[in-house]
């Protein structure tokens, strides 16, 4: 097989599902492989190289929010979630886990494929998140983020993050004191058209929070303007 294609793994107990996204993502070009639970999901990640998993919510064995817990220990991969709940306390759940999307069942072709490509465009354009070249740095207070190894240092310690966490921190803190409402943010991170997203933009700043953050409840770095949005401030001295 071709290095350049890129393989995704779909997760789901229901046969049918499963292979309809499977013809569905073939036919844009995609290698897909299919797993029916999150214990098959895990042999996968260890047997192909996955770039991007969709993920179905309930399902046997281990079910989609634990394996992307389990996931999420080891690889930064993006993770979609599907579900057939469309509740906004669920889609919260399945992001707060450490997913980087969510689309409810049923769902429409063209939203899936964009959805997937999305995700699998800003995977690429991070790179090799473990590679270091030390350049283009912005430094603010005990936080460092290295543009060019597309990383993250908060006191001189690695930390993790997903492609859309790392994205949301990069265009905040190219941009201190900038306020962003949850739309703007949505828009330029996802790089799609923002509605009813502010649940969405407000887990992934929560996640970031506890990663770079001494007290998330009362952040220095990461600030919210009451109903305006988000914005990085400047590290006092």
């Amino acid at each position: 097989m071709s290095e350049n294609i890129i393989t995704i793994l779909v997760v789901d107990d229901d046969k049918e599902i499963g292979e309809a996204i499977r013809t569905l993502l073939s036919k844009e070009g995609y290698n897909v492989v299919t797993a029916a639970d999150g214990m098959e999901a895990l042999d996968a990640l260890t047997q192909h190289p996955i770039r991007l998993i969709l993920l179905d919510v309930m399902m046997p064995r281990l079910d989609g929010l634990s394996a992307t817990m389990k996931i999420r220990e080891k690889n930064n991969i993006p993770i979609i979630i599907l579900s057939a709940k469309g509740e906004d306390t669920d889609k919260v759940l399945g992001l707060s886990m450490g997913a980087d999307d969510y689309i409810t069942k049923p769902f429409h072709a063209q939203e899936l494929v964009a959805r997937v490509k999305s995700q699998i465009r800003r995977y690429m354009q991070l790179g090799d998140m473990g590679t270091v070249k030390n350049k283009s740095r912005i430094v603010n207070g005990r936080l460092m983020l290295d543009i060019e190894a597309k990383s993250l240092t908060v006191d001189g310690e690695d930390v993790k993050l997903t492609p859309t966490e790392y994205r949301i921190l990069e265009l905040l803190m190219e941009n201190p004191g900038t306020v962003f409402s949850a739309e703007k943010i949505y828009e330029i991170v996802w790089n799609e058209p923002s509605y009813a997203v502010e649940n969405t933009v407000m887990v992934h700043v929560r996640r970031i929070r506890e990663k770079i953050e001494i007290n998330p409840r009362e952040p220095e770095y990461l600030k919210v303007v009451w109903g305006i949005g988000y914005k990085m401030e400047r590290e006092r001295h």
